[in-house]
């Protein structure tokens, strides 16, 4: 009897990453492979305080892990998909792709407001070129400001604000209590340690509100802040494996308008083209359906080269014999776009995408991102 070797998966250190690692290692360990996460910090998670599209070329969450590969360090790498550039290492292959979760985007408010009811001039978050454009297109009068940070960070930044002005309402109101002396309390069996008067405008006292909260939001009431959010915008996918859905409060964006990035909420793991690896990874967590879809997303970027410079958005869904695609592609300030669908046939769906593509260059698209490379330059 042979001992198969462990098989050593690269990932971003993340608590995301971490999570999206851990399912394929999981579904590799279903067919009894022995799995090894190996952490590795890339360029994007070194440089903290700049805008993804700022951290050079598509990629900057994926070389790191894709070297370790070709180093022989490890022997795969997962990727969450949407950060992959449409060109690679000649050697590696996206050996697998898991069963897609939701390609949504979400719109995160403290009261779960729709982005139409969000007050004139309010400031949503987000790092994402192609969500700053297609907010503007809906409501130039927004103020979209960055916002970066891992996904428990971001709504952090949403959630502080509203929790820091409450936490202050609280101490401010025991403060009264206390400024109009002890008489307040008379008749408290308890001594009124979970509740005063004073906190008449509350259900409990701040001791037990505060333990009450969950740990996301004690770490928003210590977070110091340069820029109030009225809204963030994050992809479902990313909420859902970290478990955090249940914090916030949401409205979903419509993926036919508000178009999501190609290979948004699907999950790649790459490794060497050739040797045994690639076909282990592959019979145990490719999915079909998934792979089709992704692949017209991301050959319709490939051929119009936008890569992260661009607000592109690109969603595929399978239906029957064709791959229903809708795209847009817009300026910065989303005062300008090319929009289209189309209705792709599955049994030559790579080479319908780069048609597809051909001619939203020939709309326009192609001088949407030429403008928008040459700001990036700037």
């Amino acid at each position: 009897m042979t001992t198969r070797a462990t098989l050593r998966l690269a990932t971003r250190g993340s608590d995301l990453a971490l999570r999206q690692a851990a399912t394929v290692r999981d579904s590799l360990s279903g067919r009894r492979q022995d799995v090894d996460l190996v952490e590795v910090e890339t360029r994007g998670d070194q440089i903290r305080d700049e805008l993804i599209h700022r951290l050079g070329k598509t990629g900057a969450f994926v070389r790191a892990l894709d070297e370790k590969i070709l180093d022989g360090d490890v022997d795969a790498a997962v990727h969450s998909m949407k950060d992959m550039p449409t060109e690679g290492p000649a050697e590696l292959v996206v050996s697998g792709v898991p069963e897609r979760e939701s390609a949504t985007d979400l719109l995160l408010t403290p009261d779960g407001t729709p982005l139409e009811d969000l007050p004139q001039g309010a400031v949503v978050g987000t790092s994402s070129l192609r969500r700053k454009a297609q907010l503007l297109a809906e409501r130039p009068d927004l103020e979209v400001e960055p916002l970066r940070g891992n996904v428990d960070t971001r709504i952090e930044k949403l959630l502080a604000p509203e929790l820091q002005a409450e936490h202050e309402r609280r101490l401010e109101a025991e403060q009264d209590e206390k400024a109009d002396g002890p008489d307040a309390d008379e008749g408290d069996t308890d001594g009124g340690a979970e509740r005063s008067d004073a906190d008449a405008d509350f259900a409990e006292s701040t001791e037990a509100w505060f333990d009450g909260l969950a740990e996301i939001e004690r770490r928003a009431l210590e977070r110091d802040l340069d820029t109030e959010y009225d809204a963030i915008v994050l992809a479902e996918a990313g909420l859902r494996r970290a478990g955090l859905l249940h914090h916030v409060e949401y409205v979903p964006l419509d993926p036919a308008s508000f178009v999501p990035a190609p290979g948004q909420g699907a999950i790649a793991v790459t490794s060497h083209a050739d040797g045994d690896v690639s076909e282990t990874v592959r019979s145990a967590i490719d999915h079909p359906r998934t792979r089709v879809e992704t692949t017209v997303e991301r050959t319709v970027l490939a051929e119009l080269g936008g890569g992260c410079i661009a607000p592109i958005g690109v969603h595929a869904t399978l239906q029957g014999e064709y791959v229903h695609t809708a795209a847009r592609i817009l300026s910065g300030d989303g005062t300008e776009e090319v929009a289209a669908t189309r209705d792709i046939p599955v049994t030559d769906h790579a080479n319908a995408a780069a048609a597809f593509a051909a001619d939203l260059a020939d709309r326009g698209a192609d001088d949407l991102i030429a403008a928008a490379r040459e700001a990036a330059e700037e």
